[in-house]
């Protein structure tokens, strides 16, 4: 499935727990831009500071009519500790079943000192008002990565 989705094609709908028990899905984000960035693991270095740098930086994609979702595998629980942890403003969705990792291509094959598992590949999705996908980044490094997203946003 990785890579069946590109510029151009329509966003998957996904309808995920998030916190406070919402239940979020695409639709919430009719004539909005979408940013959905995937993430491995709630409050491992890399995903702490990307989503802190999102948070950072959300008044700057609300200025440009965009909204900022993170998801990964993590249960709400464990998004509401990080989120309390870290004062994190981003929605965090829970995607404990893969439904909508598998449906955006991220839930992959991985290799670490020669083991192979499945898991999260960190990639970011950049949905248009239209609920097409405008740009995709995959195997995404955390540096500089906010602000990349944020230039194709605003640029």
């Amino acid at each position: 499935m990785s890579g069946s989705l590109e510029v151009g094609s329509k966003a998957p709908k996904f309808s995920c727990a998030a916190d406070a028990g919402r239940q979020i899905s695409l639709a919430d984000y009719k004539g909005k831009k979408l940013i959905i960035y995937f993430y491995p693991k709630d409050d491992t270095p890399g995903c702490t500071t990307e989503a802190i740098e999102f948070t950072a930086k959300m008044d700057a994609f609300a200025a440009a009519n965009t909204e900022i979702i993170g998801v990964s595998a993590d249960s709400v629980e464990k998004h509401e500790k990080f989120k309390t942890k870290h004062a994190l403003g981003v929605t965090l969705l829970s995607d404990p079943d893969q439904k909508m990792l598998d449906a955006y291509g991220v839930w992959v094959e991985k290799n670490m000192y020669g083991k192979k598992y499945m898991g999260i590949e960190r990639a970011t999705f950049l949905i248009g008002e239209d609920a097409k996908i405008l740009q995709i980044w995959r195997k995404v490094r955390v540096k500089g990565h906010v602000d990349a997203v944020l230039e194709a946003v605003t640029g």
